[in-house]
């Protein structure tokens, strides 16, 4: 087990970059490296053997997470018309970097191909997901996540990938001010990771650290507003906080590169908390 986690870790560290789809593909990179080296996934909804030390619900879980993100790929690739070669080639591109069997690789590749046939719908897709992830709210958040930032990978947001990705919040059980909310604080977190606040170290005096943008952004980021108190910003952050904690999120069986995208997006969290409390002057 711990040479999966090492494993795991140090391919994550090389593949995950600030990139969308490098995100994503980390993490898939990850979860499929674990799950190779365990002895390969249980079930049949991917097509793989059994794992051991793992136990069937964690395994079943992500399983069905590789086969929806696989698929709901594909249908984000459709949604904005047609799939491009630069799509494609990207696929590709990322089932070498998983370093896939070639009948593993076929599967994923399926699964895309699925997703982004003119006829798919999503409906049996996500019920199956909503029957496995049931007890595990963190779960349906935690693909959202990815879909958005697989959504963005081009630099921008095609009206029917946004009715996409709201219509797969809504058989989440996501409510539409949720899925709203989401969606700003996501955009808001991307955009002011790469921002020079992380540039700069954070530093007050830096240039674009004070500017206004930066600081709407980090109140984006949290899903509060400038006119709310320091105790309601307080309490923001704390319940995000809790929702991307590692620990809780272990303790749900959760994929351990699942964990570091939560991690990541708990500093972003983090750090656009700290400039609003420089802003505001309060600990």
């Amino acid at each position: 087990m711990k040479l999966i986690k090492y494993i795991t870790a140090v391919l994550f560290y090389f593949i995950f970059g600030r990139s969308i789809f490098a995100g994503f593909i980390g993490f898939l990179v990850g979860a499929f490296i674990s799950f190779k080296l365990s002895g390969g996934l249980i079930g049949q909804l991917s097509g793989f053997g059994n794992v051991a030390g793992i136990s069937g619900i964690k395994t079943e879980k992500q399983s069905v997470f590789f086969k929806t993100a696989f698929t709901l790929m594909g249908k984000l690739a459709k949604a904005d018309g047609r799939v491009s070669e630069q799509e494609i080639s990207h696929v590709e591109q990322f089932m070498k970097q998983l370093n896939m069997s070639a009948s593993h690789r076929k599967q994923a590749i399926e699964y895309f191909k699925t997703g982004s046939k003119e006829s798919y719908t999503i409906d049996a897709l996500i019920l199956e997901f909503n029957s496995v992830t049931a007890a595990s709210p963190n779960l349906k958040q935690m693909l959202m996540v990815y879909l958005v930032r697989v959504a963005l990978a081009d630099g921008q947001l095609h009206p029917n990938e946004t009715n996409l990705m709201r219509e797969v919040a809504h058989q989440l059980g996501f409510s539409p001010q949720a899925f709203e909310q989401l969606m700003a604080m996501l955009q808001a977190q991307d955009q002011f990771a790469g921002g020079a606040y992380h540039r700069t170290g954070g530093r007050p005096g830096a240039e674009g650290y004070t500017s206004a943008s930066a600081i709407d952004a980090a109140y984006q980021a949290l899903g509060v507003s400038k006119n709310d108190s320091d105790a309601e910003i307080k309490k923001a952050y704390r319940r995000l906080v809790r929702e991307f904690h590692p620990d809780k999120l272990m303790g749900q069986g959760l994929p351990e590169d699942m964990i570091k995208e939560a991690t990541e997006r708990s500093q972003e969290i983090h750090t656009a908390y700290d400039l609003i409390q420089k802003s505001r002057g309060f600990k």
